[in-house]
């Protein structure tokens, strides 16, 4: 039998006398070649795709395109009732996942103007022009607001830190910034950059990729609040410019990530350098004190009379008054701001502030206007020219306020 098979598989066949059996060694190769061809091209496809994938991820990583997680700007239509005057534009940032006007956040484009009387060396770009069809009441939230632009022809003089930027993030007023980007500025939010810590978030020290420092406000979502104080935060300072006051350079919205990006302010604030802190440094000098209380001054000044609508700082204290290598004030942190608008005497909110600092009348009634910055700004002052916490324990109980010492102080 296998003598039969050998001696079919070597008879010769065709033309040129191929033997059985080398043929079909001849077509065996042929298939072998043959699948080794589709698997390199096969393979070589593959590596290009992921070539060209991979620099589309690195172009996503400046360009803020609109994918799952950044949020998507449009130009809302809007009624004449709403949105009156037609010099600017309103904005709505929301996310596509979600129907929820919850996750909106109107952001207006457009200029303001300042009333007569306003600082000479303040300036601003644009603000928010609001006048409220709906009082505030009880909570921070659900109040319903038509914006009315006007124009301003006050300028920033002061060079920006977001030049050498593309110039394609840039949304109006600021910088619209990745997470992406705020995780390299901030060496991922590591501890070693963290500027402080609040009851709505944490301040980190960071590194633009043009090499100017910022501070990256990174706000916690507890039921919510990182989204309400973002909004607050934009409404408030977002479009407001004076040399006395943080600027806000942009923000990061990405997924339920909020973060707002400021200027970097490096020498400490008030607190520390009236209570030790800044010792290593040396004393704040009266001279420097009174520098930087006339600069608290004017910026609040600025926020309740310069501006439509009036911004109520609501927690002037001095660890919110950051303090430049020159000694110049920047009021800082608007997390608890409310705007007042134009024939507003109050608003109703929510008691909020830092014990020691807020007003007896907003304390007791609720009732909020801009002369509870006032009362919390004189507090500031007596702390300064004292030296004393504004609360104090460790003395008897008629001097635990620093307020009421010295209205002891007086009437003895």
């Amino acid at each position: 039998m296998a003598d039969d098979l050998n001696t079919g598989l070597s008879q010769n066949i065709g033309v040129l006398g191929i033997k059985i059996w080398e043929l079909i060694g001849i077509i065996v190769g042929l298939l072998i070649v043959g699948i080794l061809c589709v698997l390199t091209c096969y393979l070589t496809s593959r590596k290009k795709l992921r070539g060209s994938s991979s620099r589309d991820n690195v172009s996503h990583t400046r360009i803020p395109a609109v994918s799952k997680e950044i949020k998507e700007v449009r130009v809302e239509q809007v009624s004449t009732g709403d949105f009156a005057p037609r010099d600017g534009i309103l904005l709505t940032i929301h996310d596509k996942n979600s129907d929820k006007d919850s996750d909106k956040v109107l952001v207006h484009l457009g200029m303001s103007s300042l009333k007569n009387g306003a600082d000479n060396g303040s300036s601003q770009g644009s603000i928010h022009h609001m006048d409220r069809d709906v009082c505030e009441s009880g909570e921070d939230s659900g109040n319903f607001q038509s914006y009315k632009p006007s124009s301003s022809s006050h300028h920033i003089s002061a060079p920006s830190p977001l030049v050498g930027l593309p110039e394609f993030s840039q949304l109006g007023w600021g910088h619209w910034f990745t997470l992406r980007d705020l995780e390299l500025a901030t060496n991922r939010f590591t501890k070693e950059n963290v500027l402080g810590e609040g009851g709505y978030g944490v301040v980190y020290r960071g590194t633009l990729v043009n090499g100017n420092p910022v501070a990256v406000k990174k706000l916690l979502n507890n039921v919510g609040q990182a989204e309400k104080e973002f909004r607050v935060e934009v409404e408030a300072i977002g479009h407001v410019r004076h040399k006395n006051l943080v600027r806000l350079l942009g923000y990061c919205i990405e997924g339920t990530h909020r973060m707002l990006v400021y200027e970097y302010v490096n020498n400490g604030n008030l607190e520390q350098w009236l209570h030790g802190a800044m010792r290593q440094h040396g004393y704040l000098t009266w001279e420097a004190r009174m520098k930087v209380l006339l600069g608290t001054a004017k910026a609040l000044a600025y926020l309740h009379e310069a501006i439509e609508p009036k911004v109520v700082h609501r927690d002037i204290k001095s660890s919110n008054i950051l303090i430049d290598d020159d000694f110049n004030a920047k009021v800082s942190d608007f997390g608890l701001a409310k705007l007042l608008g134009a024939g507003k005497s109050h608003i109703t909110t929510r008691v909020m502030g830092t014990f020691g600092y807020v007003a007896p009348e907003y304390a007791n009634t609720g009732l909020l206007n801009e002369k509870s910055d006032v009362y919390s700004f004189g507090v500031v002052l007596l702390e300064s020219i004292t030296g004393r916490d504004p609360v104090d324990y460790g003395r008897p109980s008629l001097e635990v306020l620093l307020i009421c010492c010295t209205l002891c102080c007086k009437s003895v």
